[in-house]
């Protein structure tokens, strides 16, 4: 089920041009230097067929609440899903929007030195400059108050947000936002679903932070429950605010 992107209004990047591409389910939101939707419409399809081929062929892979085995045959995309979900613990299909949004990115790459795809509140990031990229958290006093700066010598990176409160995405956890920054979109997405799942009130915030710890890969993560937070790793926090954002902001969440 499509759910609005409320939280998009908040993105301020006025240096580059901000374009969409929705395709099925899928719903990006990109940035880059230049106007490149019709490129990324077409890597869009390409990456959505090549997963749905392998679904119809490996119904396992759609359904698997809990990581398969790496398939050395399987295309790019796939193989990068299933070492996130091994990494993480969780089903492949836990990090399928960040494993869109990493890929799409990587070859738009190509055509713009600076790249910056969101889906559904997991990101791909590629800047040569600094960027803030700001917290929803739903209905937590921290929405819109707490953002991340990342400087662009720390990119590419995968920032990937996952709730138990917002959205529609299976979750076990009733964490307003967990978000989880890591080399690889894939590996944050499916991180951030295995973090999340532990979290349901804020005693739980410390056991979230260890789990972190645990997983082979993550630069750093923030959990927020409430009005309650808890941060570690390379995470450098921020104020923020939606109503005056800095023209290098995003937005991350609502999945």
């Amino acid at each position: 089920m499509y759910q609005p992107r409320s939280y998009r209004h908040w993105i301020r990047d006025a240096d580059l041009t901000t374009f969409s591409v929705v395709v099925g389910e899928t719903d990006l939101c990109i940035s880059a230097h230049t106007n490149l939707r019709r490129k990324a419409l077409r890597l869009v399809k390409k990456y959505r067929d090549t997963l749905e081929g392998y679904i119809e062929c490996h119904p396992a892979f759609g359904e698997a609440l809990e990581a398969l085995p790496v398939d050395d045959d399987a295309p790019r995309i796939v193989k990068a899903m299933m070492e996130a979900a091994v990494r993480a613990g969780v089903g492949p299909m836990a990090a399928v929007a960040g494993a869109i949004a990493e890929f799409v990115g990587r070859e738009l790459s190509s055509f713009s030195p600076e790249v910056i795809v969101e889906n559904g509140g997991d990101i791909y990031l590629k800047s040569l400059k600094k960027r803030v990229v700001g917290i929803y958290a739903g209905k937590s006093p921290m929405t819109g108050q707490i953002g991340l700066e990342i400087e662009g010598v720390a990119t590419p990176l995968g920032i990937c947000t996952s709730s138990g409160t917002v959205g529609h995405s299976l979750s076990y956890g009733r964490a307003d936002a967990v978000t989880v920054l890591a080399g690889s979109a894939a590996l944050a997405d499916a991180a951030a679903t295995a973090i999340a799942n532990l979290v349901k009130r804020p005693a739980d915030i410390a056991g979230g932070l260890e789990r972190a710890r645990g997983i082979v890969g993550l630069k750093g993560v923030v959990i927020i429950v409430g009005g309650d937070m808890g941060f570690s790793g390379e995470v450098k926090l921020c104020h923020t605010s939606p109503q005056v954002a800095s023209p290098e902001s995003i937005a991350a969440g609502e999945k």
